[in-house]
């Protein structure tokens, strides 16, 4: 699908989003990464999900479910990431592009529909999961990588305000399996700056690419009293920046996976490098459905770690990337707030101020057009 302003496109299997290209006034800048596999041969017994794995894909329930929750044993990240997805439609109009694709589930019985829209003028894409017909608790999210310019730092990382943040709290990687990590298995922190390492340091996780070599993965709890969440990464030497925009209150945790070449076996094999995972979820972790419905450190302090649906009930998650161009200056985003007639101003730490038209209605309209 595509508008002069952004060409995306869907893999059937797992429905991901990516490769994407933003025009940026005839600059062409494809943001979010693709693995190094794709398109090699892989063993059989590979989760297609990983088979593919590229760009931003919705996962239900999220994470690597493992465990098997009340008779349901979901593949990782749920059938949505590994299922083929049937195309409904695809329409053009003056104002926006949109691609309907649906998938029915079979685990845990139930539709879900997929609603990718381009809006002429904008480079952004908004995003649409309308879940129906089932009944219990789910954890889910979004995924997406980007990959960064191999220079150090060359990517900035901010979010809105956030209650704190922790570290996995078990060992993410081992080193006997041919896996590494750097940060301090569940550390509590309140700054991306400032995290505890093995060491006994802190890292600055608002800078990356940094730590080659290394796997890691941290959760950062939203604040549900703001009107909307956002997480950004500014590219200062790249003249761009990637931001996406939540409900806090639907998707309530941001999770970084932070991926520079910790894995060592296959098909990772050390090659996965400068890419980090921005998701953005309602989930414990990364640990799969039954530890996400099971009280846990997180939801006992009050903050959700799954969705409740009911029988006749529909579930919308509504999600918005989107890319601009920056002027020389603009490092790290500070604030993003609504500004006038449809837009959204980004603010950065130097006091730079880039305007991006934005249709933040989109995230509290859970059933009608964009």
């Amino acid at each position: 699908m595509a508008t002069h302003e952004v060409e995306a496109w869907l893999s059937v299997v797992g429905g991901q989003l990516g490769p994407v290209t933003f025009n940026l006034k005839g600059r062409k800048v494809q943001p979010y990464s693709v693995a190094p596999w794709a398109g090699e041969k892989t063993a059989p017994e590979m989760p297609p999900m990983l088979k593919v794995l590229r760009g931003d894909f919705f996962c239900m329930p999220f994470g690597g479910n493992q465990e098997i929750f009340q008779e349901e044993k979901h593949p990782p990240h749920g059938e949505t990431a590994n299922r083929r997805w049937k195309l409904e439609s695809y329409q053009e109009n003056q104002k926006y592009v949109s691609l309907h694709a649906s998938l029915k589930t079979s685990v845990r019985r139930g539709l879900v529909d997929k609603r990718i829209y381009l809006n002429r003028g904008q480079h952004a894409i908004y995003s649409r999961h309308i879940i129906s017909g089932m009944k219990g608790p789910m954890n889910l999210g979004h995924h997406a990588m980007l990959k960064f310019p191999s220079h150090y730092g060359s990517g900035r990382i901010s979010t809105s305000q956030i209650i704190f943040g922790q570290v996995a709290p078990e060992m993410f990687e081992f080193p006997e399996q041919g896996g590494y990590s750097w940060l301090q298995p569940g550390a509590v922190f309140d700054s991306l700056e400032h995290v505890p390492t093995l060491t006994g340091q802190s890292a600055d996780l608002s800078h990356f690419p940094a730590r080659r070599g290394f796997e890691d993965l941290v959760m950062l709890v939203n604040d549900p009293r703001e009107d909307f969440a956002w997480t950004a990464v500014a590219f200062p030497a790249e003249g761009f920046v990637w931001f996406a925009l939540k409900d806090p209150r639907i998707l309530r945790q941001t999770i970084l996976w932070i991926s520079n070449g910790g894995r060592h076996y296959p098909p990772w094999n050390g090659r996965h490098v400068e890419v980090m995972g921005l998701e953005e979820v309602t989930s414990y972790f990364h640990y799969g459905l039954a530890r996400s419905a099971q009280p846990n450190s997180i939801s006992r302090k009050g903050f959700p770690t799954c969705l409740n649906f009911s029988s006749g009930r529909t579930v919308v998650i509504n999600y918005i990337m989107a890319v601009e161009a920056i002027p020389k200056g603009f490092d790290r985003v500070a604030s993003i707030h609504p500004g006038r007639r449809g837009t959204v101003e980004l603010v950065s730490d130097s006091g730079k101020k880039v305007v991006v038209p934005i249709d933040l209605g989109f995230l509290g309209n859970p059933n009608g057009q964009i």
